[in-house]
């Protein structure tokens, strides 16, 4: 099973940080984000990620490699200096992504989720980590039902963890479901995910389950500090 690291964005809200390192590339517990990812992934069997990238590309070979260290490969999949979204940027990583299912994960996110619970083989198109809604998302993103459908509505909406295993035909008319939303018509083509997963819910394509554990949306420099005291204190401090 192959595995997409999405580490595309400008990571705006993360400034000054992110002026000289990609958010993904930003330590916590004494590691880069993404490296806590390419860890776990390794851990559960995939042997070949794909990461997207934008902003500041060009940091990632360097502090990644080749994912040797990992006993992974890693191919790049650049989307230029605009970058092109969730559903853009997994859409052009298809061709180094094939045809099967594959694990995408987003790189500015830290959870103590096991990869190893994801189902290799989905039963609809794909199949989403809810977790509790945090302060900053208090209305949540989707509702989970007690047979593990995924729906848009419903009265606890818990909150998209950013993990999921995606089958390409996600993105089977595309096009007709984005219409014409800005960047769409572009080439590459810039469009959200979301869209697509609300169009495939009611035709029960969409799966989900609810972790309890930890997760963390490291979208500001003050939880990302949090997130690293936290980390040294339980002791997870350590090399890449």
């Amino acid at each position: 099973m192959k595995a997409l690291i999405l580490a595309a964005g400008l990571g705006e809200r993360m400034r000054p940080l992110t002026d000289t390192t990609p958010k993904p590339l930003l330590a916590v517990g004494g590691k880069p984000l993404v490296a806590w990812h390419l860890e776990k992934l390794a851990a559960t069997g995939v042997r070949e990620v794909v990461l997207n990238t934008s902003w500041l590309a060009d940091r990632f070979p360097p502090a990644l490699g080749d994912g040797a260290r990992w006993g992974l490969r890693i191919h790049y999949s650049y989307e230029g200096p605009t970058p092109l979204e969730t559903g853009g940027g997994m859409w052009q990583a298809l061709r180094l992504l094939g045809e099967a299912p594959f694990i995408a994960v987003n790189g500015d996110v830290w959870t103590d989720f096991d990869f190893a619970r994801l189902p290799a083989s989905p039963e609809g198109d794909a199949h989403l980590v809810l977790v509790d809604s945090p302060e900053h998302n208090r209305g949540g993103d989707f509702a989970l039902g007690a047979d593990g459908s995924v729906a848009s509505q419903g009265a606890e909406r818990l909150t998209f963890a950013g993990i999921g295993v995606y089958r390409p035909s996600l993105f089977d008319g595309w096009r007709e479901v984005v219409g014409d939303a800005p960047g769409s018509g572009e080439t590459p083509p810039r469009f959200k995910l979301a869209p697509l997963l609300r169009a495939a819910m009611p035709r029960a394509r969409v799966t989900g389950e609810h972790h309890r554990g930890r997760w963390t949306d490291v979208g500001t420099p003050a939880r990302l500090a949090t997130l690293d005291a936290e980390l040294r204190d339980a002791g997870h401090g350590g090399a890449a």
